[in-house]
């Protein structure tokens, strides 16, 4: 199957055919340069979207990132972004494998086709000349022919007649023989001509135009074979990068199959829990008795705040029914002691740390200052150590205020969560008698404590009845704060990193002291020996509580074994 021999005489046809070809290569080459024009937009859109959806940062939006559901969300949200770059990937390939190479061929093609039909067309000029001059010599001959039949009559005419002379006769004689002779020389020429006409024919439609077509046939079958593996590599292009958008997709997955409802509702409770206990029994009040009206503190209508009473010791308390009124939005005072017991403990404790990170800040500056200070002591061409000492003297007082600061909020943070015998040693190291002349005052200390109308408490009435306690001789005896008893021991069911401050590590299976119980927030405080405790979360252990084990003193390899 050849062009040259089956389409010998299609000159023209081939001509349209090849240049068509050239065409549909041209449309596919648009078709794929538009495909990653698409594909580049569609991953701009998911970028777009991604970074729509993204928390903006030091919001509120952020601190909600903290539940199982959003974090899913966020990590679907980055899976995404890396889901719009393999559209990018995409479009990249499919720029540099096919549009780029392809269009690269289509202009070699080009030359290559203008090559083949120039000399398709050389050939065929060629052969027409060749049939021009067969045409001319065939013509010449037929006139020679002509001329010498016409030569011989007029002589034979001549010869007849007994009028004319000799001379005309010989004349006309040797006219006829030079036209006979000049019809003998176009008749070899026209065979002469004619013989290399049929071999150039021949050359042509057997040897040339089969080249030239065999070669227009090679160059479309090369087209047409590369535009097919064109396609195989636009379809292996999107199979490449299958298996990464697979990986996104299972990150997505995996990030939904992380959602978990059960710690979403207990994140919820350590962001929003009080520590306070709920409203108790309202009092009865007895009107049928001649006494003057007394209102309850707990009674609602102290809660409604219709200003008739005045609150005891001058508290800012309105009732302790504090969870059903709004918040005061107005900045609250530095201990945060308008917030409920729970609240007021983590806010203490981020603040703590961020001081603590500030100290570190100051303290690497100060090291970073002091070695400069030394490199200009050693070499005083690269500067005035003196020039530092300003800077140092500022960063020392900076660290010095914020370790007063931490001490500070430390001692709030240790108010908070029992530490200071103010609150936890002191009453229990009473004697039964001071205790039982205290008690009202205690009991009314606890009820004081109250809810303000923006859902805050204040301690004001405590601080007031402390003010009243009399000095005893225990005081002195008791202001170093000594280890909590133990209330029973636990083993680690899984092993902890205690990275935070006031965490401590565990490793799976250890034994160790519990000295207090988880009070709601999700953390259980637990001791290794009289050196080591923190906060371990209470999932991560199983507690053995036993009222009776006070022994704090008890070495910890026993239980550990």
């Amino acid at each position: 199957m050849s062009w040259g021999t089956e389409l010998w005489d299609q000159f023209d046809n081939l001509e349209k055919h090849t240049q068509w070809g050239i065409d549909v290569l041209e449309k596919y080459i648009k078709f794929v340069k538009e495909r990653t024009e698409i594909e580049l937009s569609y991953a701009k859109q998911l970028r777009n979207l991604s970074k729509k959806y993204q928390p903006k940062k030091n919001s509120k939006e952020e601190e909600e990132y903290r539940y199982t559901s959003t974090r899913a969300f966020l990590a679907t949200l980055n899976e995404m972004n890396d889901y719009a770059g393999q559209h990018e990937v995409i479009s990249e390939n499919m720029t540099s494998l096919i549009t780029v190479e392809l269009t690269r061929y289509v202009q070699e093609l080009k030359q290559e086709r203008k090559s083949h039909f120039h000399d398709g067309r050389k050939a065929q000029q060629h052969i027409e000349t060749c049939w021009k001059q067969l045409e001319a010599s065939k013509r010449r001959f037929e006139r020679d022919c002509k001329e010498a039949d016409r030569a011989q009559q007029y002589f034979e005419k001549m010869d007849a007649d007994i009028n004319v002379t000799k001379a005309d006769v010989e004349k006309a004689r040797q006219q006829a023989q030079l036209r006979h002779q000049m019809a003998e020389d176009s008749k070899a020429e026209y065979s002469s001509t004619l013989q290399k006409f049929n071999s150039e024919q021949h050359e042509h439609y057997y040897t040339h135009i089969p080249n030239i077509f065999q070669k227009i046939q090679e160059m479309e079958e090369r087209r047409i074979v590369r535009i097919g593996e064109s396609m195989k590599t636009f379809a292996e292009v999107d199979r490449q990068v299958i298996p990464i958008i697979g990986k996104c997709l299972d990150e997505i997955t995996k990030a939904a199959e992380s959602v978990d409802h059960k710690n979403d509702s207990q994140m919820v409770i350590e962001a929003f829990k009080s520590g306070f206990e709920p409203p108790g029994d309202v009092d009865f009040e007895d009107f049928t008795q001649p006494m003057k009206r007394t209102v309850s503190e707990s009674s609602l209508s102290n809660s409604r705040g219709d200003g008739k009473s005045e609150p005891k010791f001058g508290s800012k308390s309105k009732g302790k029914l504090w969870p059903f009124i709004k918040k005061n939005k107005g900045a609250g005072p530095e201990d945060f002691s308008n917030l409920p017991p729970e609240q007021r403990r983590k806010k203490l404790q981020q603040k703590v740390d961020e001081l603590n990170r500030d100290i570190q800040k100051e303290m690497d500056s100060r090291d970073a200052l002091t070695k400069m200070k030394d490199v200009y002591i050693k070499n005083p061409q690269m500067g005035d150590a003196a020039s530092v000492d300003h800077r140092l003297a500022e960063l020392g007082q900076n660290i010095e205020k914020l370790r007063l600061e931490v001490q500070k909020f430390e001692g709030w943070l240790a108010e908070v969560e029992g530490r200071l015998p103010a609150r936890s040693e002191q009453p229990r190291r009473q004697s039964g008698v001071y205790e039982a002349q205290n008690a009202s005052g205690v009991n009314s200390c606890a009820q004081d404590r109250e809810s303000s109308p923006d859902g805050s408490y204040t301690e004001e009435q405590s601080q007031e009845t402390e003010m009243k306690v009399p000095a005893t001789d225990f005081d002195d005896e008791f202001d170093d704060e000594e280890p909590l008893p133990t209330i029973g021991t636990c083993k680690a069911l899984y092993t902890f990193e205690g990275q935070n401050e006031g965490t401590i590590s565990v490793a799976e299976g250890e034994m160790l002291y519990v000295i207090e119980e988880d009070k709601g927030d999700g953390w259980t405080r637990i001791r290794r020996n009289e050196d080591e405790e923190g906060y371990v979360p209470t999932s991560y252990v199983e507690v053995y509580l036993d009222k009776n084990a006070k022994d704090v003193h008890k070495p910890l390899q026993k239980i550990s074994e």
